[in-house]
């Protein structure tokens, strides 16, 4: 008969690895579908992804580079920051590019967070975000969005002396709203300078609104706001995944030191150099989601749907929450018809369907098909 030392010891032996309990309470990511039941090339426009995809002149920089997969890539990355620096006038010597925005974010989160400190999220703030608060051990608080975009006195009321850090999107998601100038000065302005403000700009290059301020300016005089960008929307270069942050250089300081010396890879880093640069064709990628954006409101609302106000190159649409025209028949509607939206019952308001804007088929057939459902009793 085992004896208890030896019954303990088998237990031990057999037992799984388990990760940390912060971990473990974390529900994974679900991306948005890309596949629809009997079509074989269906219109995706579930992810927010760029239809145009990447400039002309960023995929000849990643074909380039080919020459060149043998080699360790510029850990300093000094090309792409460079070349970011002379189209946006920054200081090349503040930027610091990753594995798209998201790690930029964790890597903020991790030299920045420890177990019990408090994280305000606003609620429609970059999901990831809110896990790597969490998964570091951070407590999260939200932030309601009482008006559709992150709201200055929602979060200032919940500042306490634990909080370490705020996060929020400006274009958010996936309303595509966006907080005003003077508002995010007001927050600055009464947000204590130990705290990291980390302001989102993934979509900020579609943005034409005068009242829309990119935050680089506010970062010379609050050193304690990070802007992080991307180069997965208006670039095209999702699959490179490549992003970058604007940030005073001694909160820089401990991200240089736990960052990975090659977190970019030397595709990613041409091709992002390349289409930064190329600014006619990221204009003509803003014009053509600006027009549509007017268009399809318009017609939307016509149908007697509502439209969320957005600057981004997605919409938010706005069910009704009984009879044949909720949200969740309209995705049905749409997915038979071949289009993928994106569903966000749990990740925004009720009864809505997210639908980046696509290309000028593609945004057609959105308008076609939700017209014939509206006329449908489904």
């Amino acid at each position: 008969m085992a004896t208890a030392k030896e019954m303990v010891k088998e237990a031990t032996a057999n037992a799984a690895p388990a990760p940390n309990s912060a971990v473990q309470k974390l529900a994974p990511y679900k991306q948005g579908k890309s596949e629809a039941e009997g079509h074989e090339d269906p219109i995706k426009l579930s992810s927010n992804e760029s239809p145009h995809g990447p400039s002309p002149l960023a995929i000849k920089a990643h074909h380039d580079a080919g020459n060149r997969l043998f080699r360790y890539p510029d850990g300093a990355q000094v090309d792409l920051r460079s070349a970011i620096g002379d189209v946006f006038s920054l200081d090349p010597a503040r930027i610091v590019c990753g594995n798209g925005s998201e790690e930029l974010q964790l890597l903020l989160v991790r030299a920045y967070l420890s177990p019990g400190d408090e994280v305000i999220v606003s609620e429609h703030s970059f999901v990831m975000g809110k896990i790597h608060a969490l998964a570091q051990g951070a407590t999260v608080v939200t932030a309601p969005e009482p008006n559709y975009h992150a709201d200055v006195d929602e979060i200032i009321g919940r500042i306490t002396p634990a909080t370490r850090m705020i996060m929020l999107a400006s274009p958010n998601n996936p309303i595509g709203d966006y907080i005003r100038r003077n508002d995010f000065v007001r927050l600055v302005e009464n947000t204590p300078s130990s705290v990291i403000i980390v302001y989102d700009g993934a979509y900020a290059d579609y943005v034409t609104a005068p009242d829309y301020d990119p935050g680089f300016s506010i970062v010379d005089w609050a050193p304690n706001v990070v802007v992080t960008r991307t180069f997965s929307k208006i670039y095209g270069l999702a699959g490179m995944r490549i992003g970058w942050l604007y940030c005073d250089p001694v909160v820089m300081d401990p991200v240089q030191r736990i960052r990975t010396p090659f977190n970019a890879n030397i595709a990613a880093l041409a091709a992002a150099e390349a289409g930064v640069r190329d600014t006619k064709y990221t204009d003509k990628v803003r014009s053509h989601n600006a027009l549509w954006l007017k268009r399809i409101k318009k017609e939307l609302t016509a149908l007697g749907l509502f439209v969320f106000p957005t600057v981004a190159n997605f919409y938010l649409i706005r069910f009704s929450e009984t009879g044949p025209h909720t949200a969740k028949k309209a995705a049905r509607f749409l997915m038979n018809s071949g289009i993928i939206p994106r569903p966000v019952n749990a990740g925004g308001p009720n009864d809505c369907l997210r639908i980046t804007v696509g290309l000028d088929y593609e945004n057609e057939a959105v308008l076609e098909v939700l017209t014939e459902f509206m006329s449908a009793e489904n």
